[in-house]
């Protein structure tokens, strides 16, 4: 679960960083004539088409329940989410590599390195900017866990795949640069065509990682630990609820269903044993706002 992060503002960052790389790298290769810098123009343009998608995912996530989608749209945006995952490694990471491998076995020389330099320079400088963004929504979420803790418990597709798809862009661009560099100062086209299948590997371990999280949501994820914990402990403190003996949660998107069997306190009849449920459900969707539906079970053992 996202908690307090805008992962509107993450997407839009990441969206608005991509289309001005894509924007730097075609006028390099309308001013050079270098197939090469075309290429990365288009692949810049593939980049914010996956955040068109995530943007998709946002929106119909947000589709009104019907008879035939009980539960909402919700997670809808996993798949999304799990698409761009799967488009970063085969578009970004295996393309890498085969571009990589060609330039070994056909090396060609650098055309106009400096305007190459001065493309990938502001292609970091862009990339951090948004990295500074989503680490920002990201802080508001992890509330004190690690990062790596932050990414295996998250419950936000969406921010997952930005923040992956964010730090592989960043770390991509500073090896392109430092191979450029190398290349350039050696004289040495082994270091131009080694970089290209870095950056593809480290696109294919960050996909895999992602997808393998998201994957996770599709087959249908719990709320976060913390958020399970801290749900149950509000029932339990509940003067309606005896003790919880069972409770299940499922995410989503950006909903939550619970499914709560509790023992309850003695009432007096049956009518205040139904208040006392509607009571206890109310003030849980008020403190868990994400709560969309809650089916409340009364019982004296699970």
């Amino acid at each position: 679960m996202s908690g307090q992060a805008n992962s509107l503002r993450a997407i839009l960052l990441a969206l608005g960083a991509n289309f001005a790389i894509f924007v730097s790298k075609l006028v390099a290769a309308l001013i050079t004539g270098s197939g090469a810098m075309l290429a990365e123009a288009v692949h810049s343009l593939a980049d914010c088409g996956n955040q068109g998608l995530l943007l998709l995912g946002m929106r119909q996530a947000h589709r009104p329940a019907s008879d035939e989608y009980p539960l909402g749209w919700g997670r809808a945006l996993y798949f999304w989410s799990f698409l761009v995952a799967i488009l970063l490694f085969s578009v970004g990471g295996m393309f890498s590599i085969y571009e990589g491998i060609h330039k070994l076995n056909h090396p060609e020389p650098l055309k106009w390195p400096w305007l190459a330099i001065g493309v990938l320079a502001f292609g970091v400088v862009a990339e951090s900017i948004s990295m500074r963004g989503c680490l920002t929504e990201v802080n508001k979420a992890r509330d004190g866990r690690s990062l790596w803790r932050w990414f295996h418990e998250t419950r936000s597709s969406e921010l997952l795949v930005i923040f992956g798809e964010d730090l592989a862009a960043l770390f991509g661009l500073c090896v392109a640069l430092v191979a450029v560099l190398a290349t350039m100062i050696t004289g040495n086209l082994l270091y131009d065509a080694i970089g290209t299948i870095v950056i593809g590997a480290l696109l294919m371990v960050v996909s895999i990682a992602v997808a393998s999280e998201v994957k996770d949501l599709l087959i249908g994820q719990g709320v976060e630990p913390k958020r399970r914990e801290a749900l149950i402990a509000f029932i339990n403190a509940r003067p309606e609820v005896d003790v919880v003996l069972n409770l299940i949660t499922l995410q989503m998107g950006p909903d939550v269903m619970v499914a709560v069997k509790a023992r309850m306190a003695p009432a007096p009849d049956q009518s205040s044993l139904i208040q006392a449920i509607n009571s206890v459900e109310h003030a849980m969707k008020t403190q868990f706002p994400d709560i969309r539906w809650s089916f409340f079970e009364p019982d004296i053992a699970d």
